[in-house]
């Protein structure tokens, strides 16, 4: 199969072992709104045999990162739940985060979440679903561009990122974008600092593009800034955030917000 030489030829080209790479592909295959996946669709997302399917997701079974129904489907382990909170846990109070996103999804009626930054890529380590039937739907863990978007702009700009955008990030504290990365979805962003002024991470409310109008997104950044305060000081460590590490933003979104959404 196409996929499959593609899937083998790039972990071997990476200097890689395949059954590593087949291994990570089979729980990359679900979804976080499926609680169960057929071999069959296993091996059509993966893109690789069944029965190599079945080999492997047995030996993963056995490890308790995947678990078989009684109907032969398969869904994720204890295992993957552990990895995924032990990888939550590298960025300190994780539980403090969650309340913190609750309340700004609740007062904004958008998604919010927490992004961290792992080389080219942006993670989404925690979120918070908006309370409205049509919204901005990433799963947990999911891996984005780090050069699209309002999140990954932000991170790359505190990261000491070179360039015209990045400085004028670094001098408003903050940054939001429309249809960049998608072009239905709008975000605002501001980063989460640490000790010494560390970047750990961004939060940021996402949504719907006809949601984001400048008045709705005028609304958001006092929310993001109190959030981004709070989980710098729960996260990062006590007094670690002030009005210069966020930037003079109080009036600054109504006479920048005609440049502030690039195009695309």
């Amino acid at each position: 199969m196409a996929e499959k030489n593609q899937l083998d030829q790039g972990a071997v080209k990476g200097g890689g072992v395949v059954a590593v790479a087949r291994a990570i592909a089979i729980l990359d295959a679900f979804h976080t709104s499926e609680a169960a996946l057929t071999l069959g669709e296993l091996a059509r997302r993966t893109g690789l045999h069944k029965t190599t399917v079945l080999r492997i997701a047995r030996t993963m079974a056995a490890a308790r990162y995947l678990v078989q129904l009684d109907n032969g489907s398969w869904r994720l382990g204890p295992g993957a739940g552990w990895l995924g909170a032990r990888y939550q846990t590298v960025f300190g109070q994780t539980a403090s985060i969650e309340p913190v996103l609750r309340e700004l999804s609740k007062k904004s009626g958008e998604s919010a979440a927490f992004y961290v930054r792992e080389g080219n890529s942006r993670i989404c380590v925690v979120r918070v679903d908006g309370p409205q039937t049509i919204r901005h739907h990433v799963r947990m863990g999911e891996s984005l561009p780090v050069n699209r978007g309002a999140i990954g702009r932000v991170l790359l700009a505190f990261s000491g990122e070179e360039g015209a955008l990045y400085d004028r990030i670094r001098r408003i504290g903050y940054h939001s974008t429309r249809g960049e990365r998608d072009p239905q979805v709008a975000s605002v962003a501001f980063p989460i600092f640490g000790i010494n002024h560390r970047l750990i991470g961004c939060v940021a409310v996402s949504g719907p593009i006809d949601r984001f109008r400048r008045e709705s997104c005028a609304r958001h950044v006092p929310l993001l800034r109190k959030a981004a305060a709070r989980l710098s000081y729960e996260i990062g460590g006590a007094g670690v955030i002030s009005s210069n590490a966020l930037g003079p933003v109080n009036n600054y979104f109504m006479s920048a917000t005609a440049t502030i959404w690039p195009q695309g």
